[in-house]
């Protein structure tokens, strides 16, 4: 073979095909989704059969769709989201085609936001034959006749077709009956995760029937204790878990439901059921010793006492919710965490928590710990940099999820130690921080000039902070009480050439929240938040930072989804042109109250970010309606666009 010169060219060998498929396992989907875009042999590796596992599309109903469905069809197997969907001959349309083209693929269905009729449904349920998981919350418009699944050929129809549904999510449905739930249920006989979150479910009295519910027969109006306890004393060898969150359920209620025999459930979601106790917890732990994900959060009447019962009855526990169990203290939480088997641990809003006995729980057991590999403190106000300084040492090897919102007391001293002992973190936040400065996440150390009275006092005897102030001199300035030296080019240089950790040690970062932390500026920011795996990043209300940190983020950080910039005046239409073009994967970009974004910015957005999902630019009072209508014509996957005070904003101006 030769070239255009006449000299010989050496073929290159094409890769074998597993030895791509091998390449493309080291990528995330929307790295492997562009590689498959390099040529043909690329584009077949990356349809592998290995990363066709839990697939999901999601899409809105359209007539575009349609084409879709039909591609899809090429696939073994695949679920579905799809948005929106009404009663109207497209939509109809559109579940045909998925009937026809998915009937025997489909693995998961899901059908949010929307409001199909009865027949539409009916029409396309016996055909998938291969449906493991069937989410229909919140579409009342199937259950609010009362006449879904009436027709015994119907049921017989879904039955034979359903008999493999694992997974059943019925939350939301604010007509869901007796009548209908057991019609449904009856033809899912092997079901293992059910959902009833927010359901209108009548545990003690009945108020249509005037007595217990469900004492007389099937409600046509709710659903009773009665009925959910029948199904789960019928599906008892197959069920698994169980969302209960957001129903008026009681004590005695729950006592009911956990002491049907031979029930082993591994996870139970109670969130916000308000009426349970400490004594329900007790109850539950006692005749469900096998579970191991656990949400009890919400639950305002419940105690550290519930926390005792937790660390003492289930030693099998994985996953603990305690959010916004406000009752909670520090009592129970060290023997919690001597449960070896727990990873994660939610204990967001828990106002009275400190971390001192979580510290004590990891450094007391003698033998098996915690390895805990998710934690948030979110709003724990008590928590302060020693709680922080100790648990990144004793989690440093588990912990990949960190999340310390509003703690308020945390300081650079915290930044630090995050930086150096938790360098596998893949998620951590700190936004609401408002302590924390440059220095913290430079990790350097704040250079302060020393006051002349204290320079007289070192002549003197040395007092600690605890002694307090007497009189004679005066105390040393606490951390918050001083505003930070600012950063110099000398310190930048310093930096560079340091071998301490820096927030730059967090290589393997996805999500980071530096929010309403308003000492950071672009000193840190640009020096920093170089992160080539970074998915998810919020610097909203960072009134510091300017054009320099976006450009500086974009260029370093190519692997963004989601970016929130809002209340940030510093930047404009400037950073936004040298930003975009690095912008590719961009799906959700907030703007919301930058005032010098202009049209300038949506036309770049629409010139790089063509994936772009959601665009909030609500108070950006220089963008005209026009172009926000021009922008949504033009994007295809654009779907949620806030715009809130523009339209009245634009035309005042007019005037």
């Amino acid at each position: 073979m030769e070239d255009c010169n006449g000299e010989d060219i050496i073929a290159t060998p094409e890769l074998p095909l597993e030895i791509i498929v091998y390449i493309q396992s080291f990528l995330h989907a929307s790295d492997r989704k562009d590689a498959s875009l390099v040529c043909r042999s690329w584009y077949y590796a990356s349809q592998d059969f290995h990363f066709q596992k839990n697939l999901t599309f999601s899409f809105p109903a359209s007539a575009s769709s349609l084409e879709l469905i039909k591609g899809l069809g090429r696939k073994s197997r695949c679920s579905l989201i799809i948005k929106q969907l009404d009663g109207f001959s497209m939509s109809r349309s559109l579940l045909q085609e998925v009937g026809l083209c998915l009937g025997s693929k489909l693995e998961s269905l899901a059908l949010p936001g929307s409001s199909i009729t009865e027949a539409s449904l009916l029409s396309l349920l016996p055909r998938l034959t291969s449906l493991r998981r069937l989410d229909l919350r919140g579409l009342d418009s199937l259950f609010m006749s009362g006449a879904f699944l009436s027709r015994e050929e119907h049921r017989h129809q879904v039955r034979s077709a359903l008999s493999g549904l694992e997974e059943l999510d019925l939350s939301d449905l604010r007509y869901l009956s007796d009548l209908t739930f057991n019609r449904l249920t009856s033809c899912t006989p092997g079901l293992r995760r059910l959902s009833l979150a927010g359901c209108h479910i009548a545990f003690e009295f009945d108020p249509y029937q005037g007595c217990p519910a469900g004492a007389v027969k099937d409600s046509s109006a709710l659903l009773s204790l009665r009925n959910l306890k029948r199904l789960v004393t019928e599906q008892r060898w197959t069920l698994v878990a169980l969302d209960l969150s957001r129903t008026s359920i009681t004590p005695d209620s729950l006592r009911t439901v956990a002491q049907v025999p031979d029930l082993v459930l591994e996870e139970l979601r109670l969130h916000g059921c308000k009426e349970l106790t400490d004594y329900s917890m007790e109850v539950l732990v006692k005749h469900q010793p096998s579970l191991q994900r656990l949400d009890i959060s919400a639950c305002t009447e419940l105690t550290s006492r519930s926390v005792d019962a937790v660390a003492q009855g289930l030693k099998a526990l994985t996953q603990l919710s305690l959010s916004r169990d406000w009752r909670i203290t520090e009592k129970g939480l060290a023997e919690l965490l001597s449960v070896s088997s727990l990873r994660s641990l939610d204990l967001s809003e828990c106002l009275h928590v400190s971390g001192t006995e979580i510290v004590k729980g990891l450094t007391g057991c003698t033998t098996a710990r915690a390895q805990l590999d998710t934690l948030s403190l979110k709003s724990c106000t008590y928590i302060r940099d020693f709680a922080v300084f100790s648990l990144t040492q004793l989690l440093g090897n588990t912990l990949r999820e960190l999340d310390l919102t509003l703690c308020v007391n945390v300081t650079d001293l915290s930044v630090r130690a995050i930086a150096t002992y938790l360098q596998g973190l893949v998620v951590l936040r700190l936004g609401l921080c408002k302590e924390i400065t440059d220095w913290g996440l430079l990790g350097m150390v704040e250079a302060t000039k020393c006051e002349p009275d204290q320079e007289t006092a070192e002549k003197g005897p040395r007092f600690t902070r605890t002694f307090g102030n007497m009189g004679f001199f005066q105390p040393p300035r606490l951390p918050f009480e001083e505003k930070p030296k600012l950063v110099t080019q000398n310190d930048l240089q310093q930096f560079k050439q340091q071998a301490g950790a820096s927030l730059l040690a967090l290589n393997r970062l996805q999500e980071l929240d530096l929010s309403a932390c308003p000492k950071l500026t672009d000193s840190s920011i640009t020096q920093v938040l170089r992160y080539p795996d970074l998915r998810r990043l919020s610097l909203s209300m960072l009134p510091e930072i300017t054009d320099a940190s976006l450009a500086s983020v974009a260029c370093h950080c190519r692997s963004l989804t989601s970016l929130a910039l809002s209340h940030c005046p510093g930047i404009s239409d400037r950073g936004v042109a040298q930003a975009a073009p690095y912008l590719h994967r961009l799906q959700h970009l907030y703007l919301s109250g930058c005032s010098n974004i202009t049209d300038r910015s949506l036309f770049l957005l629409l010139q790089h970010c063509d994936r772009l999902q959601t665009l909030d630019i609500s108070r950006c009072k220089n963008i005209s309606p026009t172009t926000v209508d021009l922008l949504q014509s033009r994007l295809p996957f654009l779907e949620n666009v806030h715009h809130k005070f523009i339209e009245t904003r634009s035309c005042y101006r007019k005037k």
